[in-house]
């Protein structure tokens, strides 16, 4: 935690303005003009390398801070179809009614002014800089003042512009709704026709079915034509994780039941999540009473400490072995 601040503090601290040796701040210029410090070196080379490297800076846990971590990482990576009503700091300006996160919206635009003046906001857009919320926030910011009836383009942030913690609720809940499909995408979908009608027809053949849990937080059952799958976001540290997941697991207690396996992990935005294999069969409801009873073994396994055993220590390297970044 104390190294992600740093990290945030340094790009930060780097956007705001490149400075001076007496502290005065550098004005930007054309990346080849002399850089104002003085230095008679160009500004790319001098003063301008600071200011783009904030921009580029990988930030390993973008969504940190935001109520529903776990959530945002699913909404990113897994689920194919959902929305989540966001609640800003601020009073909404005047002629926006609402702003809504949606997974993916029409012609994958980043943000989406209605017709009615309502927002929708891109989680699963392309990103132009190395942090997903700072580019949020960006195309966030502009959908606010957006014409009504209007997509809005992606583009690079700026290095010192807001970020998604800075203008969300924090105290607000974040409880995503799956859907089936795309309907979200248009205001009256019952009635959508021609081109349109085809155009929602295809995206919606192309959705995985996903449900999410109720019982345990940031689980995802999936269904897809070999099996289905339990995806199941955590916020645990990742190291301290998969030393519990592996003494589970050596202890034959990583299992959802009968017919079930845990198979590997993805790593996605500085969160690990746990994969399991489920039969076709089963339900996400029948999924619920396992996944909660697992969560219990795993809260309890987490604080336990010492080494691992040799059996314990197979286990971990195989589950290591199986994991794959999707961020």
């Amino acid at each position: 935690m104390a190294k992600k601040r740093a990290t945030a503090t340094r790009s930060k601290g780097a956007a705001q303005a490149a400075m001076t040796a007496e502290g005065a701040a550098v004005p930007v210029v054309g990346a080849r003009e002399p850089c104002p410090c003085g230095s008679g070196r160009r500004y790319k080379a001098c003063h301008g390398r600071e200011a783009a490297h904030a921009v580029t800076e990988l930030i390993r846990r973008p969504f940190e801070g935001l109520p529903g971590e776990c959530d945002w990482v699913a909404l990113r990576e897994l689920v194919p179809a959902a929305t989540v009503p966001l609640t800003l700091k601020e009073q909404l300006p005047e002629g926006v009614p609402s702003v809504t996160l949606g997974t993916v919206l029409p012609m994958a635009w980043p943000g989406l002014r209605r017709d009615t003046g309502a927002v929708l906001l891109g989680l699963q857009s392309d990103t132009a800089s190395g942090d997903i919320s700072r580019d949020l926030a960006d195309t966030l910011a502009r959908a606010l003042t957006a014409e009504p009836g209007n997509p809005v383009e992606g583009r690079r942030p700026a290095p010192d512009g807001p970020r998604l913690q800075d203008l969300l609720d924090l105290d607000a809940a974040f409880v995503p709704e799956v859907h089936s499909g795309f309907e979200y995408w248009l205001e009256d979908a019952e009635t959508a026709s021609g081109e349109v009608a085809a155009s929602l027809e295809r995206a919606n053949q192309a959705a995985i079915p996903t449900v999410r849990l109720t019982g345990v937080d940031a689980a995802y059952w999936c269904e897809t034509p070999e099996k289905n799958h339990l995806r199941w976001v955590m916020p645990h540290p990742e190291e301290a994780l998969l030393d519990a997941m592996a003494r589970l697991h050596a202890a034959g207690a990583s299992s959802l039941g009968e017919g079930t396996r845990l198979v590997g992990s993805f790593r996605a935005h500085g969160l690990t999540v746990p994969v399991w294999d489920l039969p076709v069969g089963m339900s996400a409801d029948e999924v619920e009473k396992p996944a909660a009873a697992f969560g219990e073994r795993l809260a309890e396994t987490l604080g336990r400490s010492g080494p691992l055993t040799a059996e314990e220590r197979r286990a971990r390297s195989g589950f290591t072995n199986r994991q794959i970044t999707l961020s």
